[in-house]
This record gives structure tokens, C-alpha cells and sequence, in this order.
């Protein structure tokens, strides 16, 4: 497999946090290329302790792309503004909420409503009804 020159991306001077967060994108990207091939390796074989090992490696890996997901949202903050939004987008999107609603999630003046405004069917409860 080829590796990767580790110099490649060295700038002659310190990087902007734009920058950085560019390569640690490319140091996810590798994370999750280590992962699938670790995945791949315990699909492929019936060696027990084999598979405990890969577990292991590529747990460190998936905790790797965690970390550095979050340094990424430091370092870049329309990354992390858009972290924020699509938790809120992805509730919206799974309980039925109309397109509308979830586009306006983080546009000015359209904030978007809750999910039980936006399909209260699926959101009632006893405190709902008390209203």
C-alpha cells in the first residue's frame, strides 16, 4: 500500500487554523480508510485472537476520527456551525418534518420550528395534551 509522505502538506511557516484543519480532514480521511480495512480483515477471517486485535485497532482508530472531528470544529467555525445545525436538521429530518422546516434550520429570520410544531402527530404526550 502507499504511504503517504508525511512532509507533503508542510508549509515554510506555521499554518492558519484553515490550513490545518485542511490537513486534519486528510488525517480523518485516513482514519476512516484504516477502519474499513480493519472491518474487511475481521469479515475475512474465523482467527479469534486475530479479530480481538482488529476490534481493538480499530476501535483507537474510530475514537482518532472522533477527536480530530472535534479539533476540526475549533479550527473551523462554519465546520462547527454547521455541526450544531445538522443535529437539529437530522431530528427534523427523521420524525417527518417538512422540507421547509428543515432548510430554515440556522437562516436568519426562518428559525426553524420544533419538531412537535412541525408534526405534532408524532409528538403528543400527556404534557402536550395538557395544553
Amino acid at each position: 500500500m502507499p504511504q503517504t509522505n508525511p512532509f507533503h502538506s508542510l508549509v515554510p511557516r506555521k499554518m492558519t487554523d484553515t490550513e490545518l484543519a485542511r490537513s486534519i480532514r486528510l488525517n480523518i480521511e485516513a482514519e476512516l480508510d484504516a477502519i474499513n480495512l480493519y472491518a474487511a480483515h475481521i469479515d475475512a477471517t474465523d482467527n479469534e485472537d486475530a479479530k480481538a486485535i482488529l476490534r481493538h485497532v480499530m476501535d483507537e482508530e474510530r475514537e482518532h476520527a472522533a477527536l480530530f472531528w472535534q479539533l476540526i470544529a475549533r479550527l473551523d467555525p462554519e465546520q462547527a456551525q454547521h455541526d450544531r445545525e445538522a443535529s437539529e436538521k437530522y431530528t427534523l429530518i427523521t420524525t417527518g418534518a417538512p422540507h421547509e422546516a428543515v432548510e430554515a434550520v440556522g437562516k436568519e429570520g426562518g428559525e426553524a420550528r420544533t419538531v412537535a410544531e412541525t408534526n405534532p402527530a408524532k409528538h403528543l404526550t400527556v404534557g402536550s395534551l395538557r395544553r
